[in-house]
């Protein structure tokens, strides 16, 4: 069943017990592990989920090895999905991903520099700067966490491409370190745009 929950305060904080964890097992080869999606945003409602993304230089199979090893649910590759009107190769949406046994947490392994790598770390800092946005987009989330409680292929049918209206129209990037999360927070829109905030307003309106 799909139920959005108010922020809770304790997110953060299990976000670095885990993401503690994951660095003991992925060990250097982590170039740097952040806590993403809707628990990431503070005051954002969302599923009890906590992502993690650990960015790598690549998608070396051992490190699958050494998370069953230590107990992690189902390592395995995966793919991104593709924006609507984009075109990537393959190469750009390829991850690995796993999960814990005592904990709803899902774990993305991306490339560093890479599309899928750079989309949620751009997302996320956009939310924690811009409230309007993530007030809007936290009631497309509960209208349909109402309309389609038990189905969740319904519920990302919707939701994602509110993400992707974010990504479409995502604020042109000052300078970024290799990994492209320094100094997000400073993304700012063209003048004359109001950004997506409006577009995710519209939306909640008719769900």
């Amino acid at each position: 069943m799909i139920q959005i929950v108010p922020y809770r305060p304790v997110w953060p904080d299990e976000f670095r017990e885990f993401g503690g964890r994951l660095r003991s097992v992925v060990g250097e080869r982590a170039l740097a592990i952040h806590h993403i999606g809707s628990t990431s945003v503070p005051n954002l409602c969302a599923k009890d989920i906590i992502d993690i993304q650990v960015t790598v230089r690549s998608l070396d199979p051992a490190i699958l090895d050494d998370l069953l090893t230590a107990g992690y649910v189902r390592p395995r590759l995966a793919e991104d999905h593709c924006p609507p009107g984009m075109t990537l190769p393959d190469e750009e949406l390829a991850k690995m991903i796993a999960g814990v046994p005592d904990r709803r947490i899902h774990i993305h392994i991306r490339v560093e520099g890479r599309f899928n790598q750079r989309y949620p770390l751009l997302c996320r800092d956009y939310l924690r700067t811009h409230n309007s946005a993530a007030d809007a987009y936290g009631r497309v989330k509960e209208q349909l966490a109402r309309y389609f409680p038990e189905d969740v292929e319904a519920y990302y049918d919707v939701k994602d491409p509110v993400f992707d209206i974010i990504h479409g129209r995502r604020p042109r990037l000052g300078s970024t370190d290799r990994l492209g999360c320094a100094r997000l927070g400073c993304l700012t829109w063209p003048r004359g745009e109001n950004g997506p905030s409006d577009l995710i307003l519209f939306l909640s309106r008719f769900l």
